[in-house]
């Protein structure tokens, strides 16, 4: 273990020093063109760089075990060992130990670490485009998504928003707003030139509209109140929950994705849910990823004095390859809704548990 640790921090130190110089040459140009100074640069750098350690984790093992073992192997140290009595069970006890803390390490980073780190840099590039766009841009326009569309199917409500501005103060312009009924017939429609929701008391405030009411039964408009301040107390949608709608499901962070998978669960739709779902899985999945880790290098690397230890190497980085694949062809089957996005998330990991559970047995 104490070798192994060693080799450890130093392929996790090489590999974040990779990613580092990855983030710097795909994004250092584009902050530079929005103006970002260097300290909002090294800003985004700690932020990000934590989005990327759930990947990187299972590989750092993998290449540290087995630099590790095969240089125990090499050495004749394995064979001393097992010709003094030691079972392969107690010399690998060890590396199941550090497996399963590496398993709850990653849990750890996907659903706490990870999810900050994705959110985090999120807002630090759009305080960045603000800052940028604002000195060109008219105030209401800083920050502005265009035609945002969201069905709360739930309470039988329609927004569309014709422009929507994040930067602070966030404010949506061109707002109309039905309420259906049951049989999903409009019975009033709000209008108003612009919004807000004030999240401490969760409500939405309309400036300068009007109320439209109409007759469900003859869809004929029986009404309408014009008003300079309106208050729905009843309208609880958050608008950063429709904004995510628009966003790539591996651009999304843990709660993110969890949290539209129950908005689109409510709306019925599934077509809609499997994206955020399959992204969702996944990741509760790879918590295993240390643990398959391992049971691939364990046979590979110790495989005997007689097997070269290269071949050993060669085939356990194989299975690793094979492993993600399997994870990639998983996600596509669960996108073409040929299999539930959970089972599809877990097949792989128990079929690479299967394969490295044999390959285990047959050590000697």
């Amino acid at each position: 273990m104490r070798e192994w640790l060693q080799i450890l921090f130093l392929v996790l130190v090489a590999v974040c020093g990779l990613l580092f110089v990855q983030i710097c040459y795909d994004d250092f140009k584009d902050m530079l063109e929005i103006g970002a100074g260097f300290s909002d640069f090294i800003r985004y750098i700690f932020i990000t760089m934590p989005s990327f350690l759930g990947l990187v984790l299972p590989l750092a093992l993998l290449i540290s075990l087995l630099f590790t073992l095969t240089k125990l192997h090499r050495s004749n140290e394995i064979t001393a060992m097992r010709t003094a009595g030691v079972g392969f069970a107690r010399l690998t006890a060890p590396l199941w130990v550090v497996g399963l803390f590496a398993c709850a390490l990653v849990w750890w980073l996907n659903s706490s670490v990870v999810p900050w780190s994705v959110e985090q840099s999120r807002q630090l590039d759009a305080e960045m485009q603000y800052k940028k766009q604002a000195k060109t841009l008219p105030p209401d326009r800083v920050g502005a998504v265009y035609s945002v569309a969201f069905d709360n199917s739930e309470d039988h409500r329609m927004w569309l928003i014709n422009r929507y501005r994040q930067a602070s103060p966030a404010k949506g312009f061109g707002i109309s707003v039905s309420q259906m009924d049951k049989s999903n017939r409009e019975t009033i429609r709000l209008l108003a030139s612009e919004a807000w929701y004030d999240a401490p008391r969760t409500r939405w405030i309309f400036k300068n509209g009007r109320v439209l009411k109409f007759n469900p039964d003859t869809e004929e408009q029986t009404d309408s109140e014009p008003f300079t301040t309106h208050i729905e107390t009843s309208f609880h949608e958050d608008p950063t929950l429709m904004l995510l709608t628009d966003q790539r499901p591996r651009d999304l962070s843990f709660f993110e994705l969890k949290r539209l998978m129950v908005y689109f669960e409510a709306e019925k739709n599934p077509n809609k849910v499997v994206p955020y779902a399959v992204r969702y899985y996944s990741l509760i999945a790879d918590t295993l990823a240390p643990l398959i880790v391992i049971a691939i290098a364990i046979p590979f690397a110790i495989a005997g004095v007689r097997v070269n230890p290269a071949v050993g190497v060669s085939k356990a980085i194989g299975l690793f390859i094979l492993y993600y694949i399997f994870n990639t062809i998983g996600s596509s089957i669960a996108m073409k809704q040929w299999m539930d996005p959970e089972t599809a998330a877990w097949i792989p990991n128990a079929g690479m548990v299967i394969l490295a559970t044999y390959f285990l047995s047959r050590l000697r």
